[in-house]
């Protein structure tokens, strides 16, 4: 099963001059900070020579004044642009970006990002303006009152201070984050939709966080967050937890968290918690579940009259069974369950092997000797999977006893292993709907023998978990399984089981 590799997209934004100007961002990147914040202040709309020229004019008439030369109406408006002109001297200058280690970047994601193949995200520095980063413009304007109107609370801008971003004009203690409701102080900002934010407010809202070590997903060499999902639980974890020895799970194959620890059986394999709930353990436990996959096979009209045994053993014991076995065809990279038609000595699983801390201890063995008195001497499964994988491989694996002992042909691996995953298929599905109905009487749910019978029903995680074997079944890509399966499961579903099984009997291939 391939897991996917996600990159976030998005698009930037550019704010200058208190315009927004938008650009769409570049192909699956945003672009490194590059620009710097834009401060205006009244006093830029004049030189020095004005000011000096307005001075000097303004001396001039008060001398005219003292000769009385009628010309009031000018010496007046003269005179109150020299004392605008002074006040405006006076006037605080606007203060500089504020030295916070790192302002936010501007950056519009609508939505936060959902995972998708072959998708990309933007990821913004941790220092720096990001590139198109939106500003904002402090502006010490002495207009009049009314000249302007705060897009935060609707009011009045009077004298005084006030922002310019986002395409409006704001009070200063107006313009606050979405995420905590505080004023946004410094010169640049993130974006959300229409929402601003401070950046590590922003951060901790967006920003991916790895569900293995539980930190930020940091950046490729790229500047874009990468990480990997599974394509059926789509646990998201950082790309470097493949190679740094993090285990999977033997059953679900998710990663394993920090902050649990998964159960190590004696064989190597590790088993998560949930899977370990309903997990089969010896040959005497799995019996019951023997029994339903029997009656699943009756209710098909397809009953096995031969008493075939069933062991539960190691994964060395499986592994030396296979290398005995002259026919068959296996799944690599693990072989999970084995129809046996040789003569052989087989450890079985005796009795279930005790847990002390997150380890399996004193698993107790014991040999068994397969006389050959049919076609098929014994049906092999790998303790220590949760009972639906169990018998998902129980009952692919006696598809393969039914196919010999009715003396059925020898099958091309595709044909073969198609048909018995269509049968592994079926019985997983006939488990779910019978969860998930209060009123199912199917015998495979009914038995009052079964692991989860005993343990009150199923568990919402073992529904679960039967929809994640499901969908394994259905994306198999090898050849022989996954496109085995896809072509066996249309000729069911087009022609029925009977027929299908009718004309493999008669031509060795699918009806079509």
């Amino acid at each position: 099963m391939g897991w996917l590799t996600k990159i976030f997209r998005g698009s930037t934004y550019k704010i200058s001059e208190g315009q927004r100007q938008s650009r769409p961002a570049e192909e699956a990147v945003w672009n490194e900070p590059s620009s710097s914040t834009v401060v205006t202040d009244v006093l830029s709309e004049f030189d020095n020579e004005d000011i000096d020229r307005a001075i000097a004019l303004s001396l001039s008439e008060e001398q005219r004044k003292s000769k009385g030369t009628g010309k009031d109406l000018h010496l007046d408006e003269d005179e109150q642009l020299a004392r605008a002109i002074h006040e405006s001297l006076n006037v605080e200058s606007p203060p500089c970006a504020r030295d916070n280690g790192s302002p936010p970047h501007a950056r519009d994601n609508s939505s936060p990002p959902h995972a998708r193949e072959n998708s990309s995200h933007p990821r913004a520095r941790e220092n720096g303006i990001a590139n198109g980063g939106n500003s904002i413009q402090h502006s010490p304007f002495m207009f009049s009152s009314g000249f302007r109107t705060c897009a935060g609370c609707h009011s009045e801008i009077g004298h005084g201070r006030f922002l310019s971003c986002m395409g409006a004009v704001w009070h200063p203690e107006c313009f606050c984050c979405h995420a905590c409701s505080q004023p946004i102080y410094d010169y640049e900002f993130s974006m959300s939709g229409n929402h601003p934010y401070h950046k590590t407010c922003y951060k901790e809202r967006f920003h991916p966080k790895c569900d293995v070590c539980k930190q930020f997903i940091p950046t490729n060499m790229n500047g874009l967050i990468e990480y990997r999902a599974h394509p059926f639980w789509l646990q998201k974890y950082c790309p470097s937890h493949e190679v740094d020895g993090t285990p999977r799970c033997c059953s679900c194959e998710r990663m394993e968290p920090r902050e649990s620890r998964y159960v190590l059986l004696d064989d190597g394999r590790k088993l998560c918690l949930e899977c370990l709930d309903s997990a089969v353990m010896d040959t005497t436990e799995c019996q019951p579940l023997y029994l339903e996959i029997q009656e699943f096979y009756e209710g098909l009209n397809m009953k096995v009259e031969q008493q075939v045994p069933l062991l539960l053993v190691e994964r060395q014991a499986l592994n030396e069974a296979m290398e005995g076995e002259k026919t068959g065809h296996h799944h690599l990279p693990e072989t999970r369950g084995l129809c046996l038609s040789e003569e052989q000595t087989v450890s079985t699983i005796l009795r279930r092997p005790r847990m002390t801390g997150n380890k399996i201890m004193e698993m107790i063995t014991e040999p068994y000797r397969l006389t050959r008195r049919c076609e098929v001497t014994a049906i092999l499964i790998l303790y220590g999977l949760p009972r639906l994988l169990t018998g998902s491989i129980l009952a692919h694996e006696m598809m393969h006893a039914w196919l010999r002992l009715k003396g059925y042909r020898t099958l091309s691996p595709e044909i073969e292993e198609g048909i018995c995953q269509v049968l592994a298929h079926m019985w997983i599905e006939s488990e779910i709907m019978a969860g998930s109905s209060s009123n199912a009487a199917s015998t495979s749910s009914s038995s009052s023998s079964s692991i989860s019978s005993k343990k009150g029903g199923r568990s919402q995680f073992e529904r679960k978990l039967g929809d994640f074997f499901k969908h394994q079944i259905e994306s198999d890509t090898s050849v022989a399984y996954g496109n085995g399966f896809r072509s066996g499961n249309q000729a069911v579903l087009q022609y029925g089981l009977k027929r299908t099984l009718e004309h493999i009997w008669l031509t060795g291939t699918w009806p079509f």
